[in-house]
């Protein structure tokens, strides 16, 4: 009989995990896994071979205008949490509204569809298999194609459309049709349009069947360039062109590469006889010690106090002949074990595969979470750099390896591809099942073939034109939604630990702080804050008084972070367990009527189904101050363990044929759950308030496309190893690559104990990375900033004073972000997209379009290289001194930089911008909300820079429901002897009338201009002296008290 870990067992293990690395024999390979490995499987992939029957094709065209207009550009007004929470309480699930025999579906109608056959001489089934094919010309250039079963027939394994969840990824008020559509269809015949048949010829091999083609050309205006879709017929395959340089040849290709595979379900009759295989009750009695829980790894706990051993992993690379691989392939279509879990797999087969190629590119990005490099490396074919595919299955991997296509904590199937040749494309694949995804170098020239293999739901392809970063990140932006802006606290430092383990543990970490004059924001609670890991509840004797805690830490600016995991103690006597089982809200075991009973830190849990409308609003009413009893407006919330994490569970999460209340099979969700998860806790922070108007802070570990909306993600569980450091920046790259830039890496590493130079040099690169917060193992030894002596608090303390004083630039780039979608944190291509050289370059990257940043993250180092992308000047942000120029025609310069320790991370502004700062030091966020602003004006080559200022109240909706903003829009021009600096300050409405008196705490004290090249004679403001100081060695200005708001329009003249 299973038992709450006893604290005594709890230590050991704890010390004990300390020092292992990750348990390979707990994660599936692609080998491990039946479809991966049909789909990997030549054999296999002989079985399916696609036609687009001509007769079947219907062009639908572009409905009337006045049927959906295109939704106005409000930035997050129409996503967001905000958006979110409007649109969701109505507590009907979107399913119940839909129309049309699909009822999943969402977004615009199709434009073009018809059916597919398999012609294959040999099929899967033995049956003749057909599919529905279904083409949508959108808004700004994006393509989208969907393949399904034909379903309907009454009493048919596939009578109903197979589930797909639409309603809680997609963003469809955002979404619209093309402006115009047009089908064409060759050879040229009446009511064609024979210019547009010879453009369709123009694009197709001189030996090409024109019978064999029809081609789709569709855009915003007939009047403009738009994109051109052809399909070949037989076989089957897609090939998206851009009309402005369309003999350039195609910027996607689908199906090319006779990849495609899509396994319709059927019944069992005549299936392969399966070998009889236990079931996980049976499997665990095979051990003959008694299990009295599990750790977090999965092992096993036993109740002599030993816990399991890992398993050796042996693998075998042996080439199987080819009856071998035919066996393999039918093994495991209808049941499949791993380890001692079984998967029933009710409905068979499901899976569904595509080959998407990008012509004439050599560098994809994306698909995050994976602990490798942000350029995409290759997995199949001779020479791949890894054996194995990427793999997209959200999961708690204890002590996750480094240079891996592992699954981590959550996924976005989205790939971008960048190129000279090609531009900016990009490619999501909307599914959320598990999924694998190969790598390969297309045969014969430079372009790149990635091979995509889903375990169910349908084929949901998006294809995004871009042609540049700015142009797709707003494409993609449209389809999952954009970033809220998070309140400005969130913005600063956070420290954390597992755990503060009292009150006066968290007044003695507060005060030292404050004794220090280190700057913070935000003190986090780990698990043991709770009573018994009962989330919602305080424990009585080591956190007697919560709501005076936090009280005392908001009166001096701070905040208070509490976590809150998924999985729920079962206990009848914890009145969140109690009333969730009465109410029906958990997910159910396979046979959809008993509760699923899993592992995790309380012992026995059960999990509830955040897939339903009704249990996210009922989860989202429990951070109500009267009923989570203890909590205030200054706490906020961590998701964690929300993969979901099951320790007993297959692969350390659920088994994937539990069923959620409306009875869908756990497989066809699972990447989905802590998305939902994170979503439902965020409206709760909202709806705890009775306005309503206070922006939620929540962080979360497992994420999926659209995550964005809901709040902040971090990496994991990393290490306090140089390496970890190393790959942080990496991991960060591909999530903003996936438009998730609120994210971060603990600083530090928690497993382990950083020295002080590690810590310095992480403390001093996070400074820089989105999401800053320090975190550690309750193991590790304590690491606030004064435990490694004053030398290394003070570089400390210098790289925190850094992130505080560029927190107005900050938040007006998380603005920006989500008003346009473009990340936060950026890789070089993102704002350089025609300097090649830079492709790969993830090392460095920019915050913004105008601060670059190079991580020291190797010991020992004085001096660096560092990469300025060549088409700008570029300034040392410390010592304001240039140190690169416009480049030559390889588009950028190497250049090596002294980067001792007490410098800190090398940072650069690029010429051209101007940056506000605050340099006025204070303990918090909050308290230098009305300080003044110090511009920092980088001049280009030609002597001009611009830049922006984004201002509201910091914390509340007010932006986006009573327009209470301001926008500063500064400009410099130095190319002549009648220098200016100007302001044109835009403000809402709802500032408008106020802002006079507002004026004063948006001052501007100080103006600091590099690349001065002689002294001004005068400056001026209304006629008024303004007083300034020439420093000739930096070519420096500085402008001292002019005085002026950024909420004003207003000029400085400078004579020389």
């Amino acid at each position: 009989m299973r038992q709450v870990l006893t604290s005594q067992v709890l230590l050991l293990l704890c010390f004990s995990s300390l020092g292992f690395a990750v348990d390979r024999a707990k994660f599936r390979t692609c080998d491990q896994t039946s479809f991966c490995r049909r789909h990997r499987d030549d054999h296999s992939s002989r079985l399916y071979r696609y036609r687009l029957v001509k007769d079947s094709v219907i062009f639908h065209g572009i409905p009337e205008k006045d049927e959906k207009e295109p939704p106005a550009d409000t930035g997050t007004l129409k996503t967001g949490l905000w958006k979110s929470l409007q649109k969701n309480l109505g507590l009907k699930d979107a399913k119940d509204q839909a129309k049309g025999p699909d009822i999943y579906v969402r977004g615009t109608e199709p434009t073009v569809s018809g059916l597919l056959v398999n012609t294959a001489s040999e099929t899967s089934t033995g049956l003749s298999e057909q599919l529905n094919w279904a083409i949508y010309a959108m808004a700004d250039g994006v393509m989208r194609m969907r393949i399904t079963e034909v379903y309907g027939k009454p009493g048919s394994p596939h009578e109903k459309a197979r589930v797909t969840y639409d309603d809680l990824v997609l963003t469809p008020e955002q979404m619209s049709t093309a402006g115009h559509a047009t089908l064409i269809q060759g050879p040229a015949s009446e009511g064609q349009d024979n210019e547009h048949v010879a453009m369709l010829s123009k694009l197709l091999p001189p030996d090409a069947n024109l019978e064999n083609y029809m081609a789709l050309l569709y855009g915003d205006s007939e009047s403009e360039p738009g994109m051109i879709l052809v399909a070949r017929l037989s076989p089957f395959s897609v090939y998206l062109f851009r009309e402005a340089n369309m003999q350039e040849g195609p910027i996607v290709i689908l199906g090319d590469q006779n990849r495609m595979h899509f396994e319709v379900r059927r019944t069992k009759q005549g299936a392969p006889k399966q070998e009889e295989k236990p079931t996980e009750e049976e499997g665990k009695k095979e051990s003959e010690k008694e299990i009295v829980g599990y750790w977090e790894d999965g092992l096993a706990i036993y109740a002599d106090g030993t816990r399991e051993e890992k398993k050796k992993v042996e693998e075998d690379h042996r080439k199987l002949t080819e009856e071998e691989q035919g066996e393999l392939d039918k093994k495991d279509m209808w049941e499949e074990k791993f380890q001692e879990h079984h998967d029933s797999k009710p409905y068979g087969p499901m899976s569904i595969g595509m080959d998407i190629t990008f012509p004439k590119s050599r560098h994809l990005f994306g698909l995050p979470e994976h602990a490798s490099s942000t350029v995409l490396k290759t997995t199949h074919g001779d020479g791949a750099h890894y054996r194995d595919p990427y793999r997209l299955y959200n999961l708690d991997v204890f002590e996750y390896e480094l240079d891996e296509t592992m699954a981590l904590y959550g996924h976005v199937p989205l790939i971008v591809s960048q190129s000279v040749a090609t531009g900016t494309t990009g490619v999501f694949w909307f599914n959320p099942t598990e999924t694998f995804v190969d790598i390969m170098d297309a045969d014969g020239d430079q372009s790149t073939t990635s091979h995509w293999m889903s375990e169910s739901g349908v084929m949901d392809i998006f294809l995004m034109p871009g042609p540049n970063p700015s142009h797709l990140y707003r494409q993609y932006s449209k389809l999952t939604g954009t970033m809220p802006l998070p309140p400005m606290f969130s913005l600063g430092y956070h420290q954390c630990r597992w755990n503060y383990k009292d009150e006066q543990d968290v007044y003695t970490v507060h005060g030292k702080f404050e004794e220090y004059d280190y700057p913070y924001d935000v003190l986090w609670l780990d698990i043991e804050h709770t009573d018994g890991k009962r989330y919602f509840t305080w424990d009585k004797h080591t956190f007697p008084n919560p709501v005076e805690m936090q009280n005392t830490l908001a009166a001096q600016g701070r905040r208070m972070v509490t976590i809150i995991d998924p999985h729920i103690k079962r206990d009848d006597n914890y009145y969140i367990h109690k009333e969730a089982t009465a109410r029906g809200l958990y997910i159910k075991d396979k046979s959809g009527n008993k509760d699923y009973d899993g592992w995790c830190w309380p012992g026995s849990s059960s999990y509830l189904d955040f897939t339903s409308t009704k249990v996210r609003d009922w989860w989202a009413s429990q951070f109500a101050y009267n009923k989570y009893k203890g909590s205030t407006t200054s706490l906020f919330t961590w998701n964690d363990m929300n993969e979901p994490s099951v320790f007993n569970g297959p692969e350390v999460s659920m088994q994937k044929d539990l069923r959620n209340l409306n009875g869908e099979e756990h497989r066809e969700w699972h990447n989905l759950y802590g998305m939902l998860f994170h979503r439902s806790t965020g409206e709760g922070q909202i709806r705890r308030n009775y306005d309503e108007d206070v922006r939620p802070f929540v962080l979360s570990r497992a994420f999926f496309a659209g995550s964005q909306q809901y709040g902040a993600i971090w990496t994991g569980d990393n290490k306090a190893e140089w390496s970890h450091l190393e790959i942080a920046s990496p991991m960060l790259l591909s999530l903003n690559v996936a438009a998730l830039s609120f994210v971060g890496a603990d600083v530090g590493g928690f497993f382990g104990n950083p020295d002080a130079e590690l810590n310095t040099r992480w403390m001093q690169a996070a400074a820089y990375q989105p999401f800053f917060r320090g975190h550690a193992h309750h193991d590790s030894k304590r690491r606030e900033p004064w435990v490694f002596g004053d030398e290394t608090l003070v570089r400390l303390r210098k790289a925190a004073m850094e992130r505080y004083a560029l927190l107005p630039y900050w938040y007006s780039v998380f603005q920006e972000a989500g008003t346009t979608g473009m990340p936060v944190m950026r890789t070089i291509w993102m704002q350089y997209p025609m300097t090649e050289l830079m492709y790969s370059v993830d090392d460095e990257f920019l915050i913004g379009s105008d601060l670059l940043v190079k991580p020291i993250t190797a010991p020992g180092v004085t001096e660096t290289d560092v990469t300025f992308p060549g088409t700008d000047i570029w300034y040392d942000a410390e010592r304001l001194n240039l140190v690169s120029s416009i480049a030559p025609l390889n588009g950028y310069e190497n250049v090596r930089i002294a980067c001792p320790i007490d410098a800190g991370t090398p940072v650069y502004q690029r010429g051209g911008s101007i940056i506000p700062r605050k340099l006025r030091l204070r303990r918090s966020a909050k308290l230098m909300k009305k300080d003044p602003y110090t511009l920092f004006v980088a001049l280009d080559a030609s002597k001009k820079a611009s830049g922006r200022l984004y201002m509201d109240d910091e914390e509340t909706f007010a932006h986006l429901t009573s327009e209470e903003y301001a926008e500063a829009n500064f400009s410099a021009d130095f190319s002549t002897h009648a220098a200016t600096i100007s302001n044109s300050a835009s403000v809402g409405d709802g500032w408008i009338d106020n802002v006079l008196n507002m004026s004063t705490d948006r001052a501007i004290e100080r103006i600091i201009v590099m690349g001065i090249d002689s002294e001004p004679k005068s400056i001026a403001q209304d006629e008024e002296q303004v007083q300034f100081h020439f420093v000739p060695e930096n070519r420096l200005l500085v402008i001292r008290k002019p005085w002026v708001s950024a909420l004003l329009d207003w000029e400085l003249m400078i004579a020389f």
